[in-house]
């Protein structure tokens, strides 16, 4: 059994020869007490990191998909890249676009 006496900053315990007093100083109780704050800003900071990280990662997309194909979003024509050889290669660009 110990009795912590926080005023004086003094805990109380039985043992073998009688009573045993373990004091500290303002300071030391200070520094540990900083001490705590920052392991538990630290814990906190930590498993917010690790809530963070597991929604990113269901948000990565398999690096193992591969699209086949490229497959525009929107409506597209073809325009020829000279205009007097039709038959040549053509760009595609959005159908709501101007051809010049």
């Amino acid at each position: 059994m110990a009795v912590p006496n926080y005023t004086y900053l003094k805990l109380k315990m039985s043992g073998p020869n009688g009573v045993i007093t373990v004091e500290s100083t303002y300071e030391h109780a200070y520094d540990r007490d900083i001490e705590c704050i920052e392991y538990a800003e630290a814990i906190t900071e930590t498993e917010t990191l690790i809530v963070n990280l597991d929604q990113l990662g269901s948000e990565v997309p398999d690096s193992k998909h591969h699209a086949r194909t490229f497959e525009p979003a929107e409506a597209i024509k073809l325009v020829p890249v000279n205009p007097t050889c039709p038959d040549e290669r053509a760009l595609r660009i959005s159908a709501t676009l101007n051809i010049k």
